[in-house]
């Protein structure tokens, strides 16, 4: 095991259930912080894209497959077409932000809301994923309430992007909280777009239920990984996809199918 990926797991296990306990009460403020406080309170950065990467934190997840979904985010990052799909937007600069989820109210930001901009902000972000412990391990699959917490983290920045995009990664349907369909259409009706990256390793069908059920709203698509190996390709494929914001061929892939 590598220097990086025993830094990932050296806390995790250690302070699982003292995590867990913070996550649900940070949910819980969250949301009363988002009542008291709706979008459009206070002045807004402009960016091109605001982006919330809603990761699959839960039990299904080993740490060989979690070591692999950060690395795998963290190379993505550093690739150079990442840089220059950032630099050929108008406003050449994005906001994202990097969460790992399980159950209804465990939602974890591994690295709250940031401008991605050059090329040293980008290493930053890539860096961070790397040292940054793993601090979920079990709580079902919740995919609906990682939607909805996705577009409330959106509203909650201090960002005005052109386009909102949710993208949500697992290798499971849901099993716990909202459904995931009447999550994804309730935020596609305010103006979110919902991308998803679905993992076959344990459910082979599991792309068809984000397509069904995940996905949505405008340019919205969905890349699956037949196994976590595939899986830093399909990222690095999506996150140029989503920054360039380019338009989504024809086909099954395509939001048509959840107006």
């Amino acid at each position: 095991m590598t220097d990086i990926a025993k830094t990932l797991l050296a806390r995790g296990r250690r302070t699982w259930a003292w995590t867990a306990g913070l996550a649900r009460l940070a949910a819980i403020l969250t949301l009363a912080a988002l009542a008291a406080n709706p979008a459009g309170a206070q002045a807004q950065e402009k960016v091109d894209l605001e982006l919330i990467l809603m990761v699959d934190g839960s039990g299904s997840i080993d740490d060989d497959e979690f070591i692999l979904q950060r690395l795998g985010y963290a190379k993505a990052f550093r690739n150079p077409r990442v840089a220059a799909a950032i630099r050929n937007g108008p406003l050449r600069k994005i906001a994202v932000s990097y969460v790992e989820w399980t159950g209804p109210f465990l939602q974890v930001p591994i690295i709250n809301w940031t401008v991605l901009h050059d090329k040293a902000s980008v290493e930053a972000f890539a860096t961070q994923l790397e040292v940054g412990p793993r601090e979920l391990f079990s709580g079902g699959t919740a995919v609906g309430n990682a939607i909805l917490y996705g577009a409330q983290s959106i509203d909650a920045n201090k960002f005005k992007g052109t386009r909102r995009v949710i993208d949500v990664s697992g290798d499971g349907p849901t099993n716990r909280g909202m459904p995931a369909a009447i999550a994804r259409d309730q935020v596609v009706a305010r103006g979110f777009t919902v991308n998803g990256l679905p993992i076959l390793n344990n459910y082979p069908q599991l792309d068809v239920f984000f397509l069904d059920n995940v996905i949505g709203g405008p340019g919205a698509f969905s890349i699956p990984a037949k196994t976590f190996k595939d899986f830093n390709a399909a990222i690095l494929t999506k996150l140029i996809r989503e920054i360039a914001g380019r338009d989504v061929p024809a086909g099954r892939q395509a939001a048509a199918r959840h107006p």
